[in-house]
């Protein structure tokens, strides 16, 4: 068998995803930035002219990662996860796991496509973020690092929710229940520093401050955690989103059921 990947196959995928993207784009794209846009209007503008710098920073300029950070993780799993349920629920899937594609390829096919929606809905909530608050980008490398690795890794995650979800209302629980109050409360509006002592002790535990505290500091030199933590851990919960995808296609759980 060979073990070179067939890029026809990844391509068709990747080119097919994309698509129903543009079909939406209303809904994929211009909503997302859109509500991003309103935050920016609510809390950079009206409630941010108020408040006073932290850490050096106005305030409007201080929850641009949040907010970057928030639409991304919810984006890259709402992509990936709807994109591999819709198979399943049509009952395509079995088509899919017939063809002579390895799981690799509808891996790299599907998480490939969601994490570039995601990107392109990052980027531009960043360009519309200057439309209300002037803002500097002190390590657009590192930036650009976070921004990718957040995207395949929330996206991975999105594959793994996707095949594990019955119903459509599974797919929204994780992402409502769960990722959108700890991204709240891990920092997108505010710095940890600002918490009494034992409540930054305590949220130290949620995984989404690392993210939003080495985003931020792409931006402005600024964190609450060491950047390398907030790294090793973006990497560390990748590696997990692999193993469970390895997992599931080497016993099949939730493939045919």
């Amino acid at each position: 068998m060979s073990t070179l990947l067939n890029w026809h196959a990844i391509r068709a995928i990747y080119r097919f995803e994309m698509a129903r993207t543009f079909r939406t784009i209303t809904q994929s794209i211009a909503s997302p930035v859109l509500s991003t846009s309103l935050y920016f209007v609510v809390f950079g503008a009206a409630i941010g002219s108020r408040m006073g710098d932290i850490d050096g920073i106005s305030y409007g300029a201080f929850i641009i990662p949040g907010l970057i950070m928030l639409s991304l993780l919810n984006e890259s799993i709402s992509n990936a996860s709807f994109g591999i349920y819709m198979p399943k629920w049509a009952g395509t899937i079995y088509e899919l796991l017939s063809a002579p594609v390895s799981y690799i390829e509808v891996v790299i096919g599907y998480v490939g496509a969601a994490a570039s929606k995601s990107l392109i809905l990052g980027i531009l909530i960043l360009v519309t973020a200057r439309i209300f608050v002037p803002y500097e980008i002190a390590h657009p490398f590192w930036m650009l690092c976070f921004l990718l690795l957040t995207a395949v890794t929330f996206s991975l995650f999105g594959f793994i929710i996707g095949l594990w979800a019955d119903d459509f209302q599974k797919l929204q629980v994780i992402p409502l229940m769960v990722v959108t109050p700890l991204t709240f409360l891990g920092g997108a509006f505010y710095s940890i520093s600002m918490l009494p002592p034992v409540w930054q002790k305590i949220t130290l535990f949620n995984p989404v401050v690392y993210l939003i505290s080495g985003f931020r500091w792409s931006f402005y030199g600024v964190a609450d955690v060491n950047v390398g933590i907030s790294l090793a851990a973006i990497l560390g919960f990748l590696a997990l989103c692999l193993a469970v995808v390895w997992w599931i296609f080497k016993t099949g759980w939730k493939l045919k059921s």
